[in-house]
């Protein structure tokens, strides 16, 4: 693996395991009150073009990890639209 391609593959990693925080706070508390329904709603949007574009140019660490951030987003997105 060359060392831009290891750059992408880290990046990938550290921005999706930045979420996993979130996801469990909110699993764990129920509380969603204090997060934007707009800024899930166009983030989960905004990561879905991401995962195309990553499976159009086949690249496979931009569309696993955009696919991964998309389903920790849509957990909570779906918990804010539950509980408001």
């Amino acid at each position: 693996m060359s060392y831009i391609a290891s750059i992408g593959t880290l990046a990938a990693i550290l921005t999706t395991a930045a979420f996993v925080p979130q996801v469990v706070r909110v699993i764990r508390t129920r509380d969603t009150h204090a997060i934007s329904l707009i800024m899930y709603v166009l983030f989960s949007l905004g990561v879905s073009l991401w995962c195309v574009y990553g499976l159009l140019l086949g690249l496979w660490p931009v569309m696993v990890a955009n696919l991964i951030t998309l389903l920790l987003a849509l957990v909570v997105l779906a918990m804010k639209l539950r509980g408001g």
